[in-house]
């Protein structure tokens, strides 16, 4: 049976959008556009949050409620940063990531605790803690679900490349 309700998950979603809002705020086209060596730029970070281009994470979740078992492929380490992207402002990206997070918000917060215990099989996931077949629960919680989850990481990740660059500047 589910830990955590679908509630309880959009709420730290919510949480967890509202903390990247933070750290993005006042950041200006010019620092979201360049990157410490051998790392992503902020504009390549919230690209990486909104994953593959045009299929989002709302498709990998509604995976796990309409097949037994579903397979889902995800890459790694990949900033999925198109040339759509790339013309888009760093406030549009942001804007962007918050509507991704809230539907999924707005997704969790609907699900039952039956519909949190059904399971895909992930093989990225494999010898990680949540192993390569995850529940629903856990995914949700891997994207924001919980701490030290995606978007938690990759705040962070935002908070520290912001002051290298911003101790660059100097």
């Amino acid at each position: 049976m589910a830990a955590l309700t679908g509630e309880q998950l959009a709420h730290n979603i919510r949480e967890g959008i509202n903390a990247l809002k933070e750290v993005c705020a006042g950041v200006d086209e010019k620092k979201a556009s360049r990157a410490p060596e051998g790392r992503w730029s902020p504009r390549e970070i919230l690209s990486h949050l909104l994953g593959p281009e045009g299929e989002g994470h709302l498709s990998l979740l509604q995976a796990f409620l309409d097949h037994e078992t579903p397979r889902l492929d995800m890459e790694a380490e990949n900033p999925f940063f198109t040339g759509r992207r790339a013309a888009m402002t760093f406030t549009q990206l942001l804007e962007r990531v918050e509507n991704e997070y809230n539907r999924i918000a707005a997704f969790a917060a609907g699900l039952s605790a039956a519909q949190l215990d059904r399971r895909a099989h992930v093989p990225m996931l494999k010898g990680s803690g949540f192993g390569e077949y995850p529940t629903l629960e856990a995914f949700i919680g891997l994207l924001g679900g919980m701490e030290g989850s995606h978007l938690h990481f990759h705040t962070d990740h935002l908070r520290k490349i912001l002051r290298e660059l911003s101790g660059a500047e100097k």
